[in-house]
């Protein structure tokens, strides 16, 4: 059978664009230039003056020989810099790299290191933990440091760069005629997740999966235009789950918050009468937890995402009592953030609140612009029935899809086995089509919204002289959702204290990758020799808890 409409109808100029999420600012600053864009403390900056910024930064970094597969990292909190480094890094051709502030700096040396970064914007606040990553990196090539600064940053500023921010905006064009990627497929930002080893891996994002994703937000949400966002996400998050790309498509307002506390984020609310914000479930217990005089008087309903642990009834029922609406989703740093979401439907409303949170706490169907989400068996590779009671393993596949690991190639191609992205967690698939979790990946642990890898912590364990056997796994935790508990069998005639191998712990690792509980004894092992982890699952919940 011949096809055709397949002849003589090439693509062309006219007729077809990379996607990229830089058009949506370009166009944003175009169709509504006195529009608030940013709002941070008593800044407010239009859309005109936020794309002008970013095409100055995108000028000067091409002036300093920074351009396509170059990477530029940042260290910043939610603050304006960070909001334009999502456009002015891509718009100069190199690549995005957001680091995680809550990062010792032997970890941030090691990410500069592997993204081989050419240039880094650091924030005040992070300015002594970045000066040691930087000492610490193996590479000895050049990087340009770039310093910012924040009225609102209330400590001692410390510069260890060679500009400032504004002043590397001054050296850049305000008018530079950026080039749209000749292919989409292109890099537009690399994110460090923990996985399932110590060394973290490399997240590949493309400009085609960044520009879905925006929009895919914006339908999930029904998402008006100018809608107001409040930063409680970290933008170092999977690039703030794509939001700072959103939220210009909508033209919208990027409400800054530098730091999170349930003050802040109700003030903000109130003043500037916030109408969508993205947060863990630790952040919205806090904001529930908090006294009565600071929730009051939000008058209006505000939208928001959970995401890393399922909403329970109580968390749910609360915030809809103060005029929130909560939408569950799921995803990885591998698939953007978010790529599936419990949709909610208008019959549930007349369900009671327990009903409607068991039905809410599942992972749900795939995002609008992700292909599919599926659970299936992980050896035959078919789909399990959707009884709700088989388990396989939760998959995606689609442009919500990251490009691979930067440098593994055997790991992305273990990640993409069979045509899915394999997220290792375990699940079941309902009737309805919708998917909920029920097992973690073993070897991480979701604590606050950060992955945590157990191994890393093991291995530090097992650098202290005392330690004969380490394994640890997930505590579940009111604040946190899931925590570290460590399991140690101490050499024989070894004397040493919990608070001995705490010390031992914060000496090598980030506050929060540190346990929180701490159980010596023998480990149940398997006739090989191996720990039986899932035993140790069963008691770490009743494991006592200790204030680090």
């Amino acid at each position: 059978m011949s096809d055709i409409f397949s002849q003589d109808l090439p693509k062309n100029d006219a007729n077809f664009a990379a996607l990229t999420p830089l058009s949506y600012i370009e166009r944003s600053a175009l169709v509504y230039p006195d529009r608030v864009a940013i709002i941070h403390g008593a800044l407010t900056q239009t859309w005109s003056e936020t794309y002008t910024r970013c095409r100055r930064l995108a000028s000067a970094l091409q002036q300093r020989g920074i351009g396509k597969g170059d990477t530029v990292a940042v260290m910043l909190p939610n603050t304006p810099p960070m909001v334009e480094a999502h456009f002015g890094v891509p718009m100069s051709g190199a690549v995005l790299n957001t680091l995680n502030t809550r990062l010792d700096a032997e970890a941030l040396a090691f990410m500069l290191d592997h993204g081989e970064a050419k240039a880094i914007i650091v924030d005040p606040e992070f300015s002594a933990v970045m000066s040691r990553a930087l000492g610490m990196r193996q590479s000895k090539h050049p990087v340009l440091i770039i310093d910012t600064e924040d009225a609102l940053y209330g400590g001692t500023v410390k510069h260890i760069g060679s500009v400032t921010y504004d002043d590397l905006l001054a050296s850049g064009y305000p008018d530079f005629a950026w080039q749209f990627p000749t292919d989409e497929w292109d890099a537009i930002a690399l994110n460090y997740t923990s996985g399932t080893t110590g060394n973290p891996k490399g997240v590949v994002y493309h400009h085609r999966g960044a520009a879905l994703n925006a929009v895919s937000n914006i339908l999930e949400w029904d998402m008006p235009k100018h809608a107001v966002y409040l930063w409680t996400l970290p933008m170092f998050h999977c690039n703030g789950w794509c939001f700072p790309w959103t939220v210009a498509a909508r033209a919208g307002v990027n409400v800054c918050l530098r730091r999170v506390d349930p003050k802040s984020i109700f003030d903000a609310i109130r003043t500037h009468k916030v109408t969508h914000y993205c947060a863990a479930p630790i952040v919205h217990s806090a904001m529930l937890a908090a006294p009565a005089d600071i929730r009051q008087g939000v008058p209006h309903q505000v939208k928001a995402m959970v995401a890393g642990a399922a909403p329970p009834a109580a968390m749910i029922e609360g915030m809809e009592q103060m005029g929130f609406d909560l939408t569950h989703v799921y995803g990885l740093t591998e698939i953007y953030g978010p790529a599936s979401v419990c949709v909610k439907h208008d019959a549930w409303s007349d369900l009671d609140v327990g009903e409607r949170a068991r039905l809410n706490a599942r992972q749900g169907v795939n995002y609008h612009l992700q292909r599919s989400v599926s659970v299936l068996d992980p050896l035959t590779m078919q789909p399990v029935p959707a009884d709700g009671e088989t388990m396989g393993e939760i998959m995606f596949r689609g442009n919500i899809t990251m490009k691979g690991y930067l440098k593994n190639p055997k790991a992305t191609e273990d990640a993409f086995a069979g045509g899915w992205f394999h997220t290792g967690d375990l699940a079941v698939i309902y009737p309805d089509g919708y998917v909920k979790i029920k097992d973690r990946s073993k070897d991480i642990i979701i604590s606050g919204g950060e992955n945590i890898s157990s191994i890393e912590v093991e291995d530090v364990l097992y650098r202290h002289p005392a330690v004969m056997a380490a394994a640890v796994v997930a505590k579940p935790d009111p604040k946190w959702g899931e925590t570290p508990c460590a399991f140690i069998e101490l050499k024989a005639g070894a004397d040493v204290t919990v608070d001995d191998i705490i010390a031992h712990c914060k000496a090598h690792l980030a506050g929060f990758k540190v346990p929180k509980a701490i159980v010596f004894g023998e480990l149940p092992k398997t006739s090989t020799g191996k720990i039986q982890k899932y035993e140790l699952r069963k008691v770490a919940g009743s494991a006592q808890a200790i204030d680090v």
